[in-house]
C-alpha cells in the first residue's frame, strides 16, 4: 500500500529493464503465478516506468481465487 492508500502488488524480475525485457518477464511471471496463459497478461500503463497497471484476462472466479495466494506468496514465482 502507497502513502495514499493504494494497494498494489510489488514484483521482482531479474530481466534487464531494456528493450522491453523486463515487461515481458513480468507478464510471464504474472501468468505463471496466476496460470493462465502469457497473452491473457497486458501492460495496459506504466510500461517505462516502476509502476505499471496490468490487465489480466481469465475466468473472474478463478482469477479471484490466486491472486491472493500470489500476492501472499514469499518464495516467488521463477521465470
Amino acid at each position: 500500500m502507497d502513502s495514499a492508500g493504494q494497494e498494489y502488488l510489488r514484483v521482482r524480475v531479474r530481466a534487464v529493464p531494456e528493450d522491453g525485457k523486463a515487461n515481458a518477464a513480468l507478464e510471464a511471471l504474472l501468468a505463471k503465478g496466476l496460470d493462465i496463459s502469457r497473452a491473457s497478461v497486458t501492460i495496459v500503463s506504466g510500461a517505462k516506468a516502476r509502476l505499471k497497471i496490468v490487465k489480466v484476462q481469465g475466468p473472474a472466479a478463478k482469477l479471484a481465487g490466486k491472486l491472493p495466494k500470489l500476492a501472499l506468496k514469499t518464495d516467488g514465482v521463477s521465470v
